[in-house]
């Protein structure tokens, strides 16, 4: 059965840290590499909730206690598809963190997020999450690791603005 196209993605707040997965574990990653949040792909009947809060278990062995849906990404990759993300923050949590089978998971702290293999894109939720910014839609559009097009709220954002004004603010 092919990949569910709807998909969670989470970042557990501790400490003023993000807990972050390096994902150097799974053969024909699309991540391979990047250090992203956690979550994965709905399974039938799943809500976004439902989702999240397994992908969360399964990952980490953490039980999520308190979450926030704060977007939607459209992500589009050529040669791979698109992929619609339900973008959370979790403030609350229970349970031990455990090894995971897909990467390295280890608490980051906010300030030295800049310092990772990101997708380019990460930057601007990243930011926006920062902000605590209102609900948001955002496409990103890529050409390999080639983000090639970016669009807040139905909006194009300058690509040049991404590189250089939502890098540096994080």
């Amino acid at each position: 059965m092919a990949k569910h196209p709807m998909t969670t993605l989470c970042y557990v707040e501790k400490d003023d840290a993000y807990l972050m997965m390096h994902r150097i574990s799974k053969k024909n990653d699309v991540n391979k590499d990047k250090w992203i949040g956690i979550g994965g792909h709905f399974e039938e009947g799943e809500s976004p909730e439902d989702c999240l809060l397994r992908e969360a278990y399964e990952e980490t062995g953490l039980t999520l206690t308190s979450w926030q849906f704060c977007g939607i990404v459209t992500f589009t990759l050529e040669g791979y598809g698109t992929e619609y993300m339900c973008l959370y923050t979790a403030d609350g949590f229970e349970g031990t963190l455990k090894e995971c089978d897909e990467g390295t998971l280890e608490w980051i702290p906010k300030k030295d997020l800049l310092s990772l293999n990101l997708w380019v894109g990460d930057l601007i939720f990243l930011k926006l999450l920062r902000d605590k910014a209102p609900f948001f839609s955002l496409k990103l559009v890529y050409r390999g690791e080639e983000l090639t097009e970016a669009v807040l709220d139905g909006k194009e954002i300058p690509l040049p603005l991404v590189l250089s004004g939502y890098s540096d603010t994080l």
